[in-house]
């Protein structure tokens, strides 16, 4: 069985690339331009197999995890494409399909994203996947219901390159939200942000990093960002950018504030063991999606 996918790089080249998953080979060809990639070590494949693939130090891996994301999927790829299109690097992005029943897979694949399928339903496990099967020395992890732009590549590298472990961005909520929800963004952002952690919808790291710490730990099927960036914080400083990446608010719209509140004082009183269950975290995993995006 092979993988086809495509790297991009800013100046519009495209290199192709197909991989066999049954002999462990790889051969590439040239679609417009073709440049050499610097390969710094060796990584074990999304396959699980004992393959090998190379790195390249100048390289962004852009991992999204995606279950049923078939309405907001094309833009958050498209703002990717759009913000790295000066920064001057090669880049890759990868959606990691987690059992998704809608059409996740082909817009994810017409947007010029390499797709990854997993059948896990948790979103560490998603990650993990996509940094295993990413080419880059550098490690963007983006939700698919997540506008990012250029600033943050520019500041994320940028900090990654003065020595940081890591780092995130303050976030904004698009679209219409309740008086609660509001409020309840202020006052988390504040508090959470302050605490100097990472949000979940937007990580970066480096590949030596992101190695060092294990990735996300898949005991947690929520919460798994705050124990990352503890990890990452371990190994050195952690910066979150004043630039705030843009994601949905559907949940604040699509639940009440008290089904909010309840199934988030369940987390806070079960601490780590209400975490590591899918019990009572249906507003997180049960599927629900909006019908159109906040923009339409």
């Amino acid at each position: 069985m092979n993988l086809v996918g495509t790297f991009r790089f800013a100046n519009g080249a495209k290199w192709m690339w197909t991989r066999s998953l049954d002999r462990c080979s790889e051969r590439a060809r040239p679609e417009r331009s073709t440049i050499g990639l610097s390969p710094e070590n060796g990584l074990k494949n999304a396959a699980g197999t004992g393959c090998r693939h190379s790195i390249s130090a100048q390289m962004i891996s852009f991992i999204v995890p995606a279950y049923n994301e078939e309405l907001e999927l094309s833009s958050t790829v498209a703002a990717i494409h759009a913000a790295v299109s000066d920064a001057g690097q090669a880049y890759e992005i990868i959606v990691v399909d987690d059992a998704s029943t809608d059409a996740t897979v082909e817009v994810a694949t017409a947007a010029g994203a390499r797709v990854i399928s997993i059948n896990r339903r948790q979103i560490a496990a998603a990650r993990n996947a996509g940094a295993r099967a990413a080419r880059g020395a550098y490690l963007f992890f983006v939700d698919a219901d997540t506008r990012i732009n250029q600033t943050h590549i520019v500041e994320g590298i940028a900090a990654l390159k003065a020595g940081y472990a890591g780092g995130s961005a303050r976030v904004v909520m698009d679209g219409f939200m309740p008086l609660w929800g509001r409020i309840f963004v202020r006052v988390f952002c504040t508090l959470y942000f302050g605490l100097n952690l990472g949000a979940g919808a937007f990580l970066f790291t480096t590949r030596r990093n992101f190695d060092a710490v294990g990735g996300f730990d898949e005991q947690y099927f929520v919460g798994e960002e705050v124990y990352f960036t503890l990890a990452l914080r371990k190994l050195g400083r952690f910066k979150v950018l004043r630039e705030p990446i843009l994601t949905s608010g559907r949940k604040l719209r699509m639940y009440s504030m008290r089904r909010v509140f309840v199934r988030l004082f369940s987390i806070v009183v079960g601490g780590p063991t209400a975490a590591r269950s899918r019990d009572k975290l249906d507003v997180w995993y049960d599927g629900k999606r909006e019908n159109r995006t906040a923009e339409t």
